[in-house]
């Protein structure tokens, strides 16, 4: 099969396309005729050789989630079959013509759906669905603010807040504001130009927000801090600052008896991934099917470009999902 490969790690022009063995099925899977995948910062971070010759989950090719119709089914699978359609996550392996994915980690394209606007589905919504209600424990009434929030993470975060009833506040710069907006945010701060703290604090009447997704990390840690009522939650889920050492207010953590709470994808173990995708199942994925939810898509690649593509996410600027496809949607 065809699939995107690098000899060393590098720049995204090492990234080039080559045929590749096809995964083996094993029981518990189902094989998948890859249709669509979305692009996300992991896969530059691997391509970057942030996580060493290390190998999370269970193939060495890039990619995280993806859409595509079933080709075959192991041997312990009964409630799937060839043909149907689904969305998925994987633990690498999704930059190629086929993928052994996880049956547990899969589920079906909401009716409706193409295959492109699935891709840009399952990494975005199950991780933001982990971020704010599993572990924000977001509720009707609460306040949130979601960092980044034109990005594939964020846009999702900004949805999920509005579709159960609370206030968002985002950060975005000010050529997405109108966007993320859109999106259900009450009020987007450019973070180029004006203080999100200042901004929290004048719309809460100096309460602060009860959960902040932050994907910046680094300077922001002690305005997200500050900018949390007493008991609220900060759920850090990446650092794209690229600073993982900062001073904490530990008496301010204390005094306000905060939580902060890391999560990433990558490196979550296969049962962990099982319920995260179960849970974004059971009470996320009816919301696409009624309208409250709905995925954004920044740009479109096939997969022969994927340097190109992984060259756009690292310029920045865009709004929603990079997308990249094995074929044309039927």
């Amino acid at each position: 099969m065809k699939a995107i490969i690098y000899d060393q790690f590098g720049k995204a022009d090492v990234l080039r396309l080559a045929d590749v063995s096809q995964p083996e099925l094993r029981p518990g899977d189902i094989l998948v005729g890859v249709k669509a995948l979305g692009v996300n910062r992991a896969d530059l971070l691997q391509r970057q050789g942030y996580y060493g010759t290390q190998t999370y989950g269970e193939s060495p090719l890039l990619g995280l989630e993806l859409s595509g119709e079933v080709i075959a089914v192991g041997s312990d699978v009964s409630d799937v079959e060839p043909g149907d359609r689904i969305m998925a996550i994987v633990g690498g392996g999704a930059y190629a013509e086929f993928a052994r994915v996880d049956r547990r980690m899969a589920v079906a394209v909401p009716e409706g759906f193409g295959f492109i606007e699935a891709a840009a589905i399952m990494e975005s919504f199950v991780t933001a669905w982990e971020a704010l209600v599993h572990l924000g424990e977001i509720a009707p009434g609460n306040s949130v603010l979601i960092h980044a929030a034109a990005g594939g993470i964020g846009s999702a975060a900004v949805q999920i807040g509005n579709a159960i009833g609370t206030r968002v506040f985002a950060t975005a710069s000010a050529s997405r504001r109108d966007e993320v907006q859109a999106l259900g945010a009450e009020r987007v701060f450019d973070y180029n130009s004006e203080d999100f703290e200042a901004g929290i604090r004048e719309a809460t009447d100096g309460q602060g927000v009860d959960v902040i997704v932050d994907f910046v990390g680094g300077p922001y840690l002690g305005r997200n801090l500050r900018s949390l009522r007493p008991g609220g939650r900060l759920v850090q889920v990446g650092l794209l600052s690229g600073q993982d050492n900062t001073d904490i207010s530990l008496g301010l953590v204390l005094h306000n008896h905060l939580k902060i709470i890391g999560t990433v994808m990558k490196s979550r173990t296969a049962e962990e991934k099982r319920a995260m995708v179960q849970r974004f199942a059971e009470d996320g994925l009816p919301m696409f099917r009624d309208g409250r939810l709905r995925p954004v898509i920044s740009q479109i690649f096939p997969l022969a470009r994927a340097a190109e593509a992984h060259s756009s996410m690292e310029a920045g600027g865009g709004f929603g999902k990079i997308i990249l496809t094995i074929e044309n949607e039927d």
